[in-house]
């Protein structure tokens, strides 16, 4: 039987939903808002924060109503504008379906444009690491241009083109190969140099 709830256990709790405009229908990119979002509380205040359903839930203990106002006003400044939160490299791979070889591929080729870079601190750990993040608008106009589709047909296609051309030219070198091989075939002494003079150098006598 569940414990019935004293005053000390009553909660305090706001939800904010996210539009699909800004979760761009992933749940990794939900779990980075709500990454970033935290970042922005108190520390006390992150742990009671967090997201289901591409809800944000904060539930802090009713004698906190002060830390709970704090943490409401943050939460609601931080989704102000959220849709425009550069989206990092795991969510837009979660959200196009694509690799890690196409995403680095496709932005070197300048296909997947980038935004910027972003710097970061690895928890735990003196090093940092810096990565490209996108425009979540140009990643929905990719999404619904199915362009992903598109990009892997032309590199399958310059594949394929590669391929023939690597053929052509492994049978062209083995061609020249055999082009240049010293044939032995054939060889008599009619093919061998003639010395002049050497007929009258045997009339003479002087090879007896």
């Amino acid at each position: 039987m569940a414990k019935p709830k004293t005053n000390d256990d009553a909660e305090l709790i706001k939800e904010w939903s996210l539009s699909p405009a800004a979760t761009l229908g992933s749940s990794v990119r939900a779990k980075g808002i709500l990454l970033e979002i935290r970042a922005r509380l108190a520390l006390a205040a992150r742990k009671s924060l967090h997201i289901e359903a591409g809800v944000l839930t904060l539930a802090i203990a009713e004698t906190a109503k002060g830390e709970f106002r704090a943490a409401s006003a943050v939460v609601s400044n931080a989704l102000e504008g959220i849709e425009s939160l550069p989206v990092i490299p795991r969510e837009i791979q979660d959200i196009l379906t694509i690799s890690t070889t196409e995403r680095h591929r496709w932005l070197n080729d300048g296909r997947l444009p980038s935004a910027g870079t972003r710097t970061v601190k690895l928890r735990g750990r003196a090093r940092k690491i810096t990565f490209h993040v996108f425009d979540p608008r140009v990643v929905e106009d990719i999404l619904d241009r199915d362009l992903v589709t598109v990009w892997r047909e032309e590199d399958a296609e310059a594949a394929a083109e590669n391929r023939r051309r690597a053929a052509l030219k492994a049978k062209l070198t083995r061609s020249l190969r055999s082009s240049k091989r010293p044939s032995t075939e054939g060889s008599s002494d009619a093919s061998r140099p003639k010395l002049s003079g050497w007929e009258e150098f045997g009339r003479d006598g002087l090879l007896r």
